[in-house]
């Protein structure tokens, strides 16, 4: 892995990929492999509990991220896209945070149906999510002061204000996930009867507990929501950027963004 953030690899056709493999650190100027701390042998967990126990992963030095960022201000954000990259980090000028694996169950990340032209023409897609029962995936989650929250999802607007903004899901499961190999459903374990997508296996059993929804801020596209493919969701697990894009989109197919989500 890259030790400098300006090092990782980071192509904008491809967004929302490369992403960590595992938990990191980010600052400005060096990026750190984090090694986890005990799971919480609990069903669920409160925001105190997270901070803690994010709080308690280490360095390959033995320090912990606690002795080395205050998190008592801090609030979850689910960063699901670009905001988990380190390079676009960089260009948002991001403060020092830890990056750490979550699983998403009966939510799945999608592509935003419409396009950001800052890094190339015609434009990238952002990463949004979707209700998908019995579906799982793995994602990541940080711990930002407020100001800093808001600056790094307005980022995701561009030139359109207004267009994501961060809400709390009222449906779904984010939970802790040590898991680094775990991997999602694929295409031939989802069924399609012409309404409804079901996964056609069982989910696996968990290894963390739950997190509260009602503390987790989770950036959404407002305004186009997610691509509508004949009326299936795109999910980002199936389809990177480059191919999802020349082989799926066009314009003006979408589904509303309360249409596929609950939302607090």
């Amino acid at each position: 892995m890259p030790t400098s953030p300006r090092l990782w690899a980071n192509p904008p056709g491809n967004s929302p990929l490369p992403l960590p493999s595992g938990p990191v650190f980010f600052s400005s100027s060096e990026l750190s492999e984090l090694s986890f701390p005990e799971m919480p042998d609990v069903d669920s967990i409160d925001l105190k509990k997270l901070r803690d126990f994010i709080g308690g992963f280490t360095f390959e030095n033995g320090k912990s991220v606690s002795d080395v960022i205050d998190l008592n201000n801090r609030r979850p954000l689910l960063i699901c896209g670009e905001l988990a990259n380190p390079y676009r980090l960089c260009d948002l000028m991001a403060p020092d945070m830890p990056i750490i694996p979550v699983r998403l169950e009966g939510i799945c990340r999608t592509w935003a149906d419409n396009l950001d032209p800052r890094d190339i023409q015609p434009g990238i897609h952002h990463v949004t999510l979707a209700r998908s029962p019995g579906w799982w995936e793995r994602s990541f989650i940080t711990l930002l002061e407020l100001q800093d929250m808001k600056k790094m999802v307005s980022w995701l607007d561009g030139a359109n204000s207004n267009t994501w903004a961060p809400k709390r899901l009222a449906e779904g499961v984010i939970r802790l996930e040590s898991d680094i190999e775990i991997a999602p459903p694929t295409l031939d374990e989802i069924s399609w009867d012409g309404i409804e997508e079901k996964v056609t296996i069982e989910i696996p059993a968990p290894n963390g507990p739950e997190l509260d929804l009602s503390t987790i801020m989770v950036p959404i596209n407002t305004r186009s929501g997610c691509y509508n493919s004949r009326g299936r969701v795109i999910r980002c697990a199936h389809y990177p950027q480059t191919e999802f894009h020349e082989k799926l989109f066009r314009r003006g197919s979408s589904f509303k963004w309360d249409q596929i989500l609950s939302f607090l």
